[in-house]
């Protein structure tokens, strides 16, 4: 456990029978951060927010949110967390805001009179305002998903907690949920986002975690991460056989070609001599880049797996 962390675990395991779900997970979130909490389906993500929020009991292990122990000071610790593990079961035929007000009046711990405030505020919030009025079966995805994200901020939280909040949504919704969290961490707010979407995660988190049938096999920022994987050279030639030969003899790893080009990771052998060596042996090189790793190939690196999003 570490203070000051938004959201902190040690040995939390989760067992069904004899299948361990979550197996000895120590997550760390820092304060003020947008953490990716990244894996395909099945590795344990959801499950692993259900015990963070006190839905599901651990089967060993301790949670802190916000440097408070949920065994101990759960309830008091969840008024200050907002959640969207499921969508809200929000009625076709109410509109935006009825929708919301109907939640506000089931949560005892808000007050009444502040109700239209708040909910004005937190329609505001997701860009819905102006549609507030609007049927809920009028909406589009992405407004669904505002809305759902809406009912997690009808009252201050300083922590947020979406599972999969981009899941089904077009290039649009997507944008519009990647833009609304980047506006929650710049007014303060922690964010955990759990997603199987790579390129999402990418985009949007500043730390993340990877999760791989139900271990936490890294976390820490996205420039950690791909410190850790070698980058890789590429070779634009019309010679791409003569290339990799080449690229071999000098200790590149993984080398490979297409009809246009070769490439290998580079370990500590410097770029320009690669090129250098190419053009010493007659090899014609048309162009020459460096590319940084991708989280897909952090994602290999660590679990010798290919990420599957449709696991």
């Amino acid at each position: 456990m570490m203070a000051g962390a938004a959201v902190s675990t040690a040995g939390l395991t989760k067992r069904f029978r004899r299948q361990v779900v979550v197996d000895s997970l120590n997550l760390l979130v820092p304060t003020g951060a947008v953490y990716g909490f990244l894996g395909p389906n099945g590795s344990g993500k959801t499950t692993t927010i259900r015990m963070l929020l006190g839905l599901v009991t651990p089967t060993a292990g301790e949670v802190e949110l916000l440097g408070q122990p949920m065994l101990a000071r759960g309830p008091d610790v969840l008024a200050r967390v907002g959640a969207l593990v499921e969508a809200p079961a929000f009625h076709p035929y109410l509109s935006g805001r009825d929708n919301l007000l109907r939640l506000d009046a089931a949560d005892r711990t808000t007050e009444r009179r502040t109700a239209r405030s708040r909910i004005d505020g937190a329609l505001d919030r997701v860009g819905l305002l102006a549609a507030a009025t609007k049927r809920y079966r009028a909406y589009s995805l992405g407004m669904r998903q505002r809305l759902a994200i809406a009912s997690a901020l009808l009252r201050h939280r300083d922590l947020l907690v979406l599972d999969e909040p981009t899941n089904g949504l077009d290039p649009q919704g997507t944008r519009e949920v990647r833009s609304l969290v980047g506006s929650l961490s710049e007014d303060g707010t922690t964010v955990l986002v759990s997603s199987h979407l790579l390129s999402e995660v990418e985009q949007m988190c500043t730390h993340i975690g990877v999760m791989h049938v139900g271990k936490l096999v890294a976390q820490g920022t996205r420039e950690e991460l791909r410190a850790g994987t070698e980058a890789e050279a590429v070779v634009e030639t019309d010679e791409p056989q003569e290339a990799a030969r080449i690229m071999r003899e000098m200790g590149l790893l993984e080398v490979r070609t297409t009809r246009s080009s070769a490439s290998g990771r580079i370990g500590r052998i410097s770029p320009e001599k690669i090129v250098a060596a190419c053009v010493h042996q007659g090899v014609p090189v048309v162009g020459f880049r460096v590319a940084s790793p991708s989280l897909e190939d952090v994602f290999v690196s660590l679990t010798g797996e290919r990420f599957d999003v449709g696991s």
